[in-house]
């Protein structure tokens, strides 16, 4: 908690988390739009479609108020950081999933989110604005989490826990991806930063002792070799 608070204290890292968060939410709507139009089950499709229209509403939610707030700060607006690819349901494929896997998928991803958005609220009692925010959104999360549930457990009553165990397995999987690589990427900067400071100074003083052997100017030409042999 005291990690949170600390990152949610300057409104300027407030509202850049504010505009990340809606690009994320922005994405999972269009995610799950593709899932309305993929899925052949009419309950689902209008579940789905419900869920995309809270998706975009808390998109927009969270670009106001972070606008809102880098506002306040005097700054100007830039969006060339919120580029897309941004992750989107954790950049799930919904073409390639099953309707149980899906709601499997988002149940786990609403309940995250919920989990989160609630240490958020706590811990923004100095901005009662974008703590009624959080709130109003977390409403929603919490219809989203029972919904895929109990849709869940109607079309898999038996598999339903194998379903939730093996989405929570992926995300687990996805999660040390994406750590992994920004270790890799640290270590890859660091690699060439000791390259540069501690292999390539030894090169360019040898450069420089070879360079003060050579004779200035031009250098004498070689004499031509006598014309009595071809070679």
């Amino acid at each position: 908690m005291p990690l949170h608070r600390w990152v949610w204290a300057d409104a300027q890292r407030r509202a850049r988390k504010l505009l990340r968060f809606a690009e994320t939410e922005a994405d999972g709507g269009r995610h799950l739009s593709r899932a309305a139009e993929l899925t052949r089950d009419a309950s689902l499709r209008r579940l789905y479609l419900r869920h995309a229209e809270d998706e975009m509403r808390h998109a927009e939610l969270f670009r106001r108020r972070g606008r809102e707030l880098l506002a306040s700060r005097g700054r100007v607006f830039e969006a060339n950081w919120l580029a897309p690819g941004e992750r989107g349901l954790d950049d799930l494929e919904v073409g390639s999933e099953s309707d149980e896997s899906l709601l499997a998928f988002l149940h786990l991803s609403e309940k995250a989110a919920a989990g989160r958005f609630a240490v958020y609220r706590d811990v923004l009692g100095g901005d009662p604005q974008t703590r009624a925010m959080f709130a109003r959104i977390l409403e929603d999360e919490e219809f989203h989490m029972s919904y895929t549930r109990k849709q869940l457990a109607r079309l898999a009553p038996r598999r339903q826990g194998l379903r939730l165990w093996t989405a929570r397995a992926a995300r687990l999987w996805r999660t040390y991806l994406r750590v992994a690589t920004a270790l890799a990427a640290v270590l890859g900067t660091l690699m060439l930063a000791l390259q540069y400071f501690l292999l390539l100074p030894p090169f360019a003083l040898l450069a420089k002792r070879a360079a003060r052997r050579e004779p200035e100017g031009f250098s004498r030409a070689r004499a031509a070799p006598p014309l009595k042999s071809q070679y």
